[in-house]
């Protein structure tokens, strides 16, 4: 039976996780200890407190958007295009391919489309708007990454996915054909017939798991994506680790790099980064330009929707361009930073009520498995 809980990885795919230097005790591992904490003691939230506390958690009005199809039906003048769809996806056209990452369609970012939480508008491209995609990089299985509902009609597709050791085998529970799945473990290139482009795992401070037990039976991984004139980093979810450095030394310089800035809370630890430590992040990869993801989607943490992206614009150095389209916008990095404050004004609306469906939503089945 499918299941929106996937499979544990088994036979030769397990064989090959445990061969990983990351494998320790029969789970995979950061490189650095996750603290308890960011320095500081901070008291873990109830759930109680999740689902009930904090204010402005969602967006008083539907947010502004682009329709990326015009801009789709053209090439990118400069060779590399990038437009935000949402939360951690990326359609992302480098030097005549185009990526995919962390393809999230679903309603809410949990194993039940009944319950956990809940996506602030409808996605601003259907699947079948998008254009032809070459690859598709996932992550990690984390649910606001790695969806169920979109898994399941991207079966029938014919496009590679490249992810983490170990997440194939929720892609193949799913009906993905197991040779259209490429895992690679970290500082590994994936091998993709017919591609153009260096796809590289790279690492991340994090965790993975779609149920408590299963906590971190799969590997999570950043991405750099490096084609015949640009090289792209893809952040995915992580804590600040001084492996960016290495990362940088390795692959750089960058001509644009996506670091998450939403869903962070001080007794997380070093899982998430935040607006500071994406920051800091930022500059350990040579301050590239800079598109913060991983907000203005779901509702996955206590703070304000829109506190990530205030926070950081008053963070951001002058010198670093920064991108902040809105969702569906398609930019070219090459033409200079983009910032209008499109979040202001719809801060400024009236509150909308919240739905009926609504109540409880934030579940522990998908918190805090992100």
């Amino acid at each position: 039976m499918r299941t929106a809980f996937g499979a544990r990885p088994k036979g030769a795919r397990l064989e090959r996780m445990k061969a990983s230097p990351r494998w320790v005790d029969g789970a995979f591992r950061n490189v650095h200890p996750m603290l308890p904490g960011l320095r500081e003691p901070v008291r873990m939230p109830t759930i109680a407190e999740f689902i009930c506390g904090g204010e402005r958690r969602v967006p008083p009005a539907p947010l502004p958007t682009g329709d990326p199809r015009a801009a789709w039906s053209r090439t990118s003048e400069s060779g590399l295009r990038v437009t935000w769809l949402g939360h951690s996806t990326l359609l992302i056209e480098v030097d005549g391919v185009t990526v995919l990452t962390d393809p999230v369609w679903c309603d809410r970012a949990s194993p039940f489309q009944v319950a956990g939480p809940k996506r602030f508008q409808p996605p601003v491209a259907r699947l079948e708007d998008l254009p032809r995609v070459d690859v598709i990089v996932l992550s990690h299985d984390h649910y606001d990454h790695l969806d169920f509902v979109t898994f399941r009609k991207l079966a029938a597709w014919k496009t590679p996915v490249v992810t983490s050791l170990g997440v194939g085998a929720h892609l193949e529970a799913w009906g993905v054909r197991r040779d259209r799945i490429v895992e690679v473990d970290w500082w590994e290139r994936a091998h993709v017939p017919g591609l153009d482009l260096e796809i590289t795992a790279t690492p991340a401070q994090h965790f993975s798991g779609r149920t408590i037990g299963g906590r971190n039976a799969t590997l999570w991984s950043s991405f750099v994506l490096r084609g015949a004139s640009h090289t792209v980093f893809f952040g995915a979810d992580t804590g600040l680790t001084t492996l960016y450095r290495d990362i940088a030394a390795r692959f750089g310089p960058f001509d644009v790099a996506m670091l998450e800035v939403g869903a962070h809370h001080p007794a997380w630890g070093d899982i998430h980064l935040g607006p500071v430590n994406a920051v800091a992040a930022l500059d350990m990869l040579g301050n590239p330009p800079f598109l913060p993801i991983h907000w203005g989607t779901f509702n996955l943490a206590m703070h304000a929707w829109d506190a990530p992206i205030e926070r950081l614009v008053e963070l951001v150095p002058k010198r670093v361009a920064m991108l902040v389209p809105q969702l569906g916008e398609a930019i070219e990095p090459a033409a200079g930073a983009r910032v209008d404050p499109w979040w202001r004004r719809v801060a400024r609306m009236p509150a909308r009520p919240a739905p009926a469906d609504d109540a409880g939503a934030a579940t522990q089945a998908s918190w805090p498995l992100d």
